[in-house]
């Protein structure tokens, strides 16, 4: 296992070279001025050429984007991932500060729809085709087809303010000392929009996975023999079943940060989606790559881990 994981993390090596790469070539050829975003439109318009050529020279844009590439790529394997083109903090230390609340988010979301998709998979396949499997598969379906930002904001209307039962927006209430129920009040709303989705993903794999299993021969066989309906599916069934979903939830999680953006923004949650997007606006490209580094770490780690899980969960898979 070990041999394993030290190969495929020497795979990825190249692989990460090659999508930053690609990611850094994107931002540097798109169309537009990222002098207008730093200096401002008002100031650029007045702005000679010669002058406009400075600031291109103080922040480096002057450089064909391969040496651009280059520099940034020697900087950031060493720790040091630059400076946005406005503002005063390292790149390093505005993700420091904004990778915590994001994976508070991606965690609670994970959790909370590993909790509610995979049981109610479960329970899909064992009531095939009853009011309780036509019920489920409604709410699967609706959580799969409606927007996140547009269930945010009927959460948000319904839960805040009609009822006033939960904070609109942010981490924490403005003026008061922190405390864990705040907290957890202000995580309900963005949890629930952005696990909603993919606790409706994994219950429709998760009904079909145990479907397939339950019509297995081995199945049959362990009925056969008088086991506890309860005992055939905890020890035989779902066992079996997870392969499947090991691959559908690992590879999610990557995912889970893309819909943090949006969920993140409307719930103004000071987290790395937040801090994505606005970069985004003003095409602030240290701010985008610090980014896009830790997505790309993100998926290539959960292949890794949904590569590791097989062999955890299926006994026959084996690792030379």
């Amino acid at each position: 296992m070990a041999r394993y994981i030290v190969n495929r993390l020497l795979v990825t090596i190249p692989v990460f070279f090659g999508v930053t790469m690609i990611i850094f070539a994107l931002f540097s050829l798109s169309p537009g001025d990222p002098v207008v975003n730093i200096i401002g439109f008002a100031a650029y318009v007045e702005m000679t050429p010669d002058q406009v050529e400075q600031v291109r020279v103080q922040f480096g844009l002057d450089q064909p984007w391969p040496m651009r590439y280059a520099r940034w790529l020697g900087d950031a394997l060493q720790g040091d991932l630059g400076y946005p083109f406005k503002g005063s903090k390292s790149v390093t230390a505005l993700l420091g500060e904004r990778i915590g609340p994001t994976l508070l988010l991606m965690g609670s979301a994970f959790i909370v729809s590993l909790v509610i998709g995979i049981p109610m998979g479960i329970i899909m396949g064992l009531k095939q085709y009853s009011f309780l499997d036509y019920l489920l598969t409604i709410t699967a379906f609706f959580n799969l087809s409606i927007p996140n930002f547009f269930l945010a904001l009927g959460t948000i209307y319904i839960f805040a303010l009609r009822l006033d039962l939960l904070p609109t927006s942010g981490m924490q209430s403005i003026g008061a000392p922190f405390s864990i129920t705040d907290r957890l009040l202000h995580l309900v709303l963005p949890t629930l929009v952005l696990g909603s989705f993919y606790a409706g993903v994994w219950a429709r794999y998760a009904r079909s996975s145990i479907l397939e299993v339950l019509g297995q021969d081995y199945i049959r066989t362990a009925q056969a023999k008088g086991l506890l309906q309860w005992t055939v599916i905890a020890r035989h069934a779902f066992r079996n079943a997870l392969l499947p979903l090991v691959t559908v939830v690992t590879l999610s999680l990557p995912q889970l940060l893309g819909g943090a953006i949006i969920v993140e923004t409307i719930f103004q949650w000071p987290g790395m989606g937040m801090l994505g997007w606005r970069a985004t606006t003003t095409r602030d490209y240290p701010i985008l790559m610090g980014v896009t580094l830790i997505s790309a770490m993100m998926i290539l780690l959960s292949n890794l881990l949904a590569d590791i899980l097989y062999g955890l969960v299926d006994p026959r898979i084996r690792y030379d």
